[in-house]
């Protein structure tokens, strides 16, 4: 059992293996997740050990059974709002950190007052015209980083999902197709999540190009 007195002396020790100086970057950093499904569980849960220190966690979908075969979700979770065992387990490993999360569903007429003041956005919805909503947002708010998914269905190789660069802000990561009848499988939906989670970290440490 960890007996840090302090979050200065938390962080030196679970996130020694960090690089010099990446650590604090990390620490100060807010990303927005919009969906907190396979992908956006996912995605938080590795920003989280990667020390990501600030997250906006989006979703009105309770955990359910179905969701346990690629979500990051346990059992105790059932019933659940997602953001709430979501905030639980990001708390549950660095207790630093500051979730805010919001029941509310994304539309069309509500989306650019919800993500004002978001600067790292994460998309992690289910549905393609959520997704393309999102994506279509890049060129309008050049201040923001949009990092969106789109294909991770399936049982093909994982090399085939990649990341892609499109315009000066926008980042889609997947293989680019969208075949749900092929099943969700976690180890895809996951490799996806992982690159979506490697795509914000090298965006908050200005390092990410394709």
């Amino acid at each position: 059992m960890l007996n840090l007195k302090n979050e200065s002396e938390f962080r030196a020790e679970i996130f020694a293996r960090n690089p010099r100086g990446v650590s604090e970057i990390l620490s100060r950093a807010r990303v927005c997740i919009l969906g907190a499904g396979g992908l956006g569980s996912n995605v938080a849960i590795m920003l989280t050990r990667a020390g990501v220190g600030e997250f906006f966690i989006i979703d009105f979908d309770i955990v359910e059974a179905s969701n346990l075969n690629r979500q990051h979700y346990f059992l105790r979770h059932l019933g659940s709002p997602k953001i709430e065992a979501l905030k639980e387990q990001i708390l549950g490993i660095n207790p630093y950190a500051k979730v805010q999360i919001c029941g509310e569903k994304i539309t069309s007429e509500n989306v650019r007052e919800i993500l004002r003041d978001e600067k790292i956005i994460c998309e992690c919805f289910d549905g393609a015209e959520n997704k393309a909503m999102i994506a279509n947002l890049a060129g309008e708010f050049k201040d923001k980083i949009f990092i969106c998914a789109s294909g991770m269905a399936g049982l093909g190789g994982a090399n085939s999902i990649q990341t892609r660069k499109f315009g000066a802000n926008l980042y889609l990561c997947g293989d680019g197709k969208s075949d749900m009848s092929a099943g969700l499988i976690s180890s895809r939906v996951v490799t996806c999540a992982a690159h979506q989670a490697n795509a914000v970290i090298m965006a908050i440490l200005g390092k990410f190009k394709v």
